[in-house]
C-alpha cells in the first residue's frame, strides 16, 4: 500500500475539521434558531434538503478558512536583530517634475 502524500494528508486533516466545525456551527445556528431556521428545518417540506445544503456550504468555507489559517501559522518567525538581507542601495536620479530622466547617452 502506497503512503500518502503529506500535501494530501495536510488537505484532508482540513476537510475534516473544516466540516466538523461547519457541524458545529450549524448545530448552533439551529439550537439558537436563527432567523427561524430550526422552524423551518423541522416544519417544511425539504427542510432536511436545506440543512444538509447549510452544513455542506459551510463545511466548503470553513475547510478553506482552516487551510488558510493552518498555512499561514506555518510560516517562521523572522528574528528581531535581523535586518533586510543583502543588496546595496543605488540612486535613481529624478527630474524636477517628479519624472524619472533618461539614461540614454
Amino acid at each position: 500500500m502506497q503512503t500518502r502524500h503529506p500535501l494530501i494528508a495536510f488537505y484532508i486533516r482540513s476537510c475534516l475539521l473544516g466540516f466538523a466545525l461547519a457541524a458545529v456551527f450549524t448545530g448552533g445556528v439551529l439550537w439558537l434558531d436563527v432567523g427561524h431556521l430550526r422552524h423551518l428545518v423541522t416544519n417544511v417540506d425539504g427542510g432536511f434538503l436545506a440543512l444538509f445544503l447549510l452544513w455542506a456550504f459551510n463545511g466548503i468555507v470553513f475547510s478553506g478558512a482552516q487551510a488558510t489559517v493552518s498555512v499561514l501559522l506555518m510560516a517562521e518567525d523572522m528574528p528581531a536583530d535581523r535586518g533586510p538581507r543583502g543588496g546595496t542601495t543605488v540612486p535613481i536620479p529624478v527630474r524636477v517634475d517628479g519624472r524619472p530622466t533618461s539614461r540614454r547617452a
